[in-house]
């Protein structure tokens, strides 16, 4: 039997280290929260003892799935109870006569005798809660490692009842679109065999999720701000819809604000692009209130709002969202997003910016992308309009009017070329165990 450690930073890695290191037959003998990271124990050749007998392959799922919710109850106990004793009570009930394959269903015994008292508990301040914290550290360490090893489950059962949805799985993949939302895809074309229809049916639902505004922001008029963090191109994008204006309907019913005085260059730019465009700039200093800057202007059929891109935990964002969701302002609100953000960057700019009240986004940079079902993935979940594209540096013409179909086949026709790992894909169906509710194949 060979034996050996694993460390990594998290669970879903040293699965991975073991996986690479000692195949899928490796078995999990041990595993514990480290500085760091966590440490696996991993055998190949391991031999369960007779008193832990291994189960067929056709329950273990079962099994990791009772485990895995009676981990979850524990843990919400856990969290309910502020005292040391109701988590010593939640661990021994949690794991009583569990083995340690979780193979084996619990017996409940059959008393002989009347059920004695409950002994008095002791008192919570003898508990000490380091030890409560290492508690909660293990079972938070085998609800994931369950995950990830329910993930590879799923995945393998999916490619072996039915190949053609795994297919489809892995193409969405490609895209780069959220598990739950390609689950929700996957669903709507379930009772189609043929596998060409299947796929045009599937990109076909995909672009009715994209929600477009009915009618052009600057169409409608009002007070419009660009919102998100630095680096989305918001001034860009300002610009491309300042100059699409004026070359409508002229320089004389619109106005640009600037609440950036933190970008070095920022006010520049803007009163660069108001002498070119001949169009009003006022700048809007630390402090001085927006209704008051923008009362002067509400003559104006379009007032353009630039704001800061600044980090979340800067108290100056809080003030700056505060002012743009005011009563007297009604601004509507758009998050800029580059499409070549990463998914965790474009879900924080979300939940940041969300406060200020958000009547849609716009894609930027999509001609630099190589992917667009992140950004897809974030608007159709969160229900957010995409309003406009952008595609490139010129101004106004690499600012466009969203089609759903054309970005569908956009996303498409960018997707990854290679196909995603084996592991890649278990990781995915990992995710969608996240909440008890939620099933796969």
């Amino acid at each position: 039997m060979q034996v050996k450690r694993f460390f990594a930073a998290d669970m879903r890695q040293a699965m991975k280290l073991v996986r690479d290191e000692l195949g899928a037959d490796a078995a999990i003998i041990g595993n514990r929260r480290i500085a760091g990271g966590v440490e696996l124990m991993a055998a190949l050749d391991y031999k369960l003892s007779a008193l832990a007998p291994r189960v067929p392959n056709i329950e273990l799922e079962d099994e990791l799935r009772k485990t895995q919710s009676r981990i979850v109850t524990a843990q919400a106990e856990l969290s309910l109870r502020g005292e040391g004793e109701a988590g010593e009570h939640a661990s021994r009930q949690l794991f009583a006569g569990l083995p340690l394959t979780a193979a084996e269903p619990l017996i409940e015994p059959t008393l002989s005798e009347p059920p004695r008292p409950a002994p008095t508990p002791a008192p919570a301040a003898a508990i000490d809660p380091r030890a409560y914290d290492s508690m909660r550290s293990e079972l938070n360490g085998l609800r994931e490692l369950l995950e990830v090893q329910l993930g590879s489950l799923a995945w393998n059962q999916l490619q072996g009842r039915h190949p053609q949805q795994a297919n489809l799985w892995r193409r969405l993949q490609r895209i780069g679109l959220s598990g739950p939302l390609s689950r929700d895809l996957l669903e709507l074309t379930a009772s189609i065999e043929e596998p060409r229809q299947a796929w045009r049916m599937l990109l076909a639902h995909l672009a009715r999720m994209i929600v477009t505004p009915e009618i052009e922001p600057l169409e409608e008029g009002g007070v419009i701000a660009m919102v998100g963090p630095a680096g989305m191109g918001k001034t860009t994008t300002l610009a491309k819809l300042a100059a699409r204006y004026v070359l409508k309907y002229g320089a004389q019913h619109i106005a640009l604000v600037s609440m950036d005085s933190y970008r070095i260059g920022a006010q520049e730019q803007l009163k660069t692009l108001g002498r070119i465009l001949n169009v009003s700039v006022t700048h809007l200093d630390p402090g001085q209130s927006l209704a008051q800057a923008l009362d002067p202007l509400l003559r104006k059929r379009v007032v353009l709002i630039d704001t800061a891109g600044l980090q979340a935990s800067d108290p100056a964002l809080r003030m700056q969202l505060e002012s743009l969701a005011g009563r007297g302002i009604k601004s509507k609100n758009y998050l800029v997003l580059a499409t070549t953000s990463q998914k965790q960057v474009l879900t924080a700019a979300y939940h940041s910016y969300k406060r200020c009240g958000l009547a849609g986004c716009i894609l930027t940079k999509l001609d630099e992308t190589a992917s667009l079902g992140e950004v897809l993935s974030l608007a159709i979940s969160h229900e957010l309009p995409v309003a406009y594209l952008t595609d490139g540096p010129r101004i106004p013409d690499d600012l466009h009017l969203p089609r759903r179909h054309q970005l569908v086949s956009r996303a498409v026709s960018v997707q990854m070329q290679e196909e995603p790992s084996e592991e890649a894909m278990a990781d995915m169906f990992a995710d969608l165990y996240h909440s008890p509710t939620k099933r796969v194949g």
